[in-house]
């Protein structure tokens, strides 16, 4: 081997090595790191309240996007809607003298029968007058929480109704047999593993899990019930879980009127006593350092961990 050919090769070793434990490192750094800041700036801007300058009587909108969960951080990098994040708006709402009503934005195919319940009390205590306008799907949860409102429009062609309880689990027993996977459960009584992903549910597992869905939704219907002042027999009949346009629904008598959000800030106004054209604020809440960082892990792949303790909870859904 001549000395040039020696040199050339310890030359390009340094530059493998310079490639390998300074360039790429460096580079995958910069990436991740321009890769967060973007997902954090794009978070933070889709959250940063829209304020509105001048005074006077005035409309609050609050737009709630998203699957309603009891946690901002339940489900993976999605957008939600949660009782805490509501309320938050909700107490702006209401510490500002010149907000005289206020419309909700609703664009949500439902969540947690827990939080959607949560907002829709939060609603009715609330002592201003609420116009719910419905987006693009107002279904399940959306359509419970619009039942705390005063008045609900929807767009011709949202799609809402859905009214219905749902809870599903993940069974691994045939996969896990299929490999040799075995699992060993130990239980206090017979009925505590239920909803496991590692065997199927028993017929007594099955049917508590009716009764405890059965009851949820009689709860629910009986909340349209009151809130669209409708005979219970006629929403049972209505709350098969078919979803609903805007225009069926207003014939159903599931919302009071069709319109945009123009009409829903009008009705709001009226709502309000406020004469003429209505001054609009726009609430949004802008999330913690944390929120930000939470959201951004979750918004990478779930574990196979985490995916199977997710789908040993059982949740009960208006979905």
């Amino acid at each position: 081997m001549t000395e040039k050919t020696t040199k050339n090769r310890t030359l390009l070793w340094v530059f493998i090595a310079f490639i390998l434990g300074f360039a790429m490192p460096v580079c995958s750094c910069l990436g991740i790191s321009t890769m967060t800041f973007w997902q954090f700036g794009k978070m933070f801007e889709s959250n940063v309240p829209e304020l509105s300058i001048g005074t006077g009587d005035a409309v609050a909108v609050i737009s709630l996007n998203g699957t309603i969960t009891s946690s901002a951080q339940i489900y993976a990098g999605m957008q939600g809607i949660t009782p805490a994040s509501v309320n938050n708006l909700l107490e702006q709402a209401a510490a500002n003298d010149d907000v005289k009503a206020v419309v909700l934005q609703v664009n949500s195919p439902g969540g947690s029968v827990v939080a959607s319940d949560e907002i829709y009390h939060a609603l009715l205590d609330f002592e201003k007058p609420i116009v719910i306008s419905m987006g693009e799907t107002a279904a399940s949860g959306g359509y419970y929480i619009a039942c705390g409102a005063d008045y609900v429009i929807a767009h011709p062609d949202t799609l809402t109704g859905s009214i219905g309880v749902i809870s599903q689990f993940l069974v691994f027993e045939e996969l896990m047999e299929k490999y040799g996977v075995e699992a060993e459960i130990i239980t206090s009584g017979d009925n505590k593993a239920i909803g496991t992903p590692y065997q199927k549910m028993s017929a007594e597992e099955r049917e508590i899990m009716e009764s405890i869905i059965n009851e949820a939704y009689e709860n629910f219907i009986s909340i349209i019930a009151e809130a669209r002042d409708l005979p219970l027999d006629e929403v049972r009949t209505l709350a098969d879980g078919r979803i609903y346009t805007g225009r069926q629904a207003f014939e159903l008598g599931l919302v009071d009127a069709l319109g945009l959000q123009d009409a829903a800030i009008g009705k709001a106004a009226e709502l309000g006593g406020i004469e003429g054209e209505p001054r609009i604020i726009n609430l949004g809440v802008t999330p913690s350092l944390m929120d930000l960082l939470y959201s951004y892990q979750a918004s990478q792949s779930l574990s196979l961990r985490e995916i199977i303790d997710f789908a040993q909870t059982p949740l009960l859904m208006f979905r």
